[in-house]
């Protein structure tokens, strides 16, 4: 089965657009063991979410180590929110490919689409030297015109600080 899912996550290709690279987490039991909780128990959401729990613990203590979440069930957004992934950043991809954001079910989307806002969704994991103008993200649009931080005097909020 891991092939056969490997494969059809390759094989994936909506107009020049493919599925990034990464583990494919798939159940160590037998295909009778997931068979019966997938469907006899109708808790799929057991696997998946020992599953993200066991990698969450690799990460230091505290941290999130899931932004973001996209999955086509309810036991999907089950599973993301026990892992604590923001209801903000869950997306449910229905049958004709559109995204929902959990949060706000009326917030229909498209791959596109979050893909002209990435920037603004997901955190810049690396910064890029090899740019002719490395600070082109202070004379953003978004940060030109917002108004500057007012000045943050430490004193006033621990006056007893000497």
């Amino acid at each position: 089965m891991a092939d056969m899912t490997r494969g059809y996550l390759h094989w994936v290709n909506e107009r020049g657009t493919v599925l990034p690279q990464g583990p494919v987490l798939l159940s160590p039991s037998s295909l009778f063991s997931a068979f019966h909780r997938e469907v006899i128990e109708k808790k799929p959401e057991k696997f998946k979410v020992q599953c993200l729990t066991d990698i969450k613990n690799l990460f230091y203590p505290n941290t999130e180590p899931f932004y973001a979440a996209f999955g086509n069930r309810p036991a999907d957004v089950y599973s993301y929110k026990q892992v604590g992934v923001s209801l903000n950043r869950i997306f449910t991809v229905n049958p004709k490919g559109e995204l929902i954001q959990e949060h706000a079910k009326t917030n229909i989307s498209s791959y596109v689409r979050l893909c002209e806002v990435v920037d603004h969704v997901f955190p810049l994991l690396k910064r890029s030297h090899s740019s002719d103008f490395p600070c082109s993200d202070t004379y953003s649009r978004f940060t030109y015109w917002r108004e500057p931080l007012p000045p943050f005097e430490n004193q006033e909020m621990h006056p007893d600080a000497t």
